[in-house]
């Protein structure tokens, strides 16, 4: 069984920066892809960034590109997203998740989920 434990969400003023990192157990993480999601109030969630297993490929959001940076260890079983200049647009849950495939994007091919965290930028 994978767990995935989320941290680094809080209160950020307009044009901070925050980092999320997301710890992963349970199987040979080096293996599959991870990805970033977010879920706004009153909104479906949507995809912001993924990462290939070995790192050779990485996707954003039209929304995040630029302003966002996805990467991992794979020594030690985690995945981080570098949020700068963030907007109140950005306010959301965040969810990191683990592929079932070296690279995926599409929620569908997530087979796992953390809990969250909160991130809300203030204007």
């Amino acid at each position: 069984q994978v767990h995935l434990v989320e941290s680094g969400g809080g209160l950020v003023q307009a044009g901070g920066s925050l980092r999320l990192s997301c710890a992963a157990s349970g199987r040979d993480f080096s293996s599959y892809g991870m990805g970033w999601f977010r879920q706004a109030p009153g909104k479906e969630r949507e995809f912001v960034a993924a990462i290939s297993a070995s790192s050779d490929s990485t996707l954003y959001a039209g929304s995040v590109k630029g302003r966002f940076t996805i990467s991992r260890d794979n020594a030690k079983n985690t995945v981080g997203l570098q949020m700068n200049s963030l907007k109140p647009e950005d306010t959301a849950v965040y969810y990191c998740a683990e592929a079932r495939l070296r690279f995926a994007v599409r929620s569908s091919l997530y087979d796992y989920w953390g809990q969250g965290t909160q991130v809300t930028v203030s204007s």
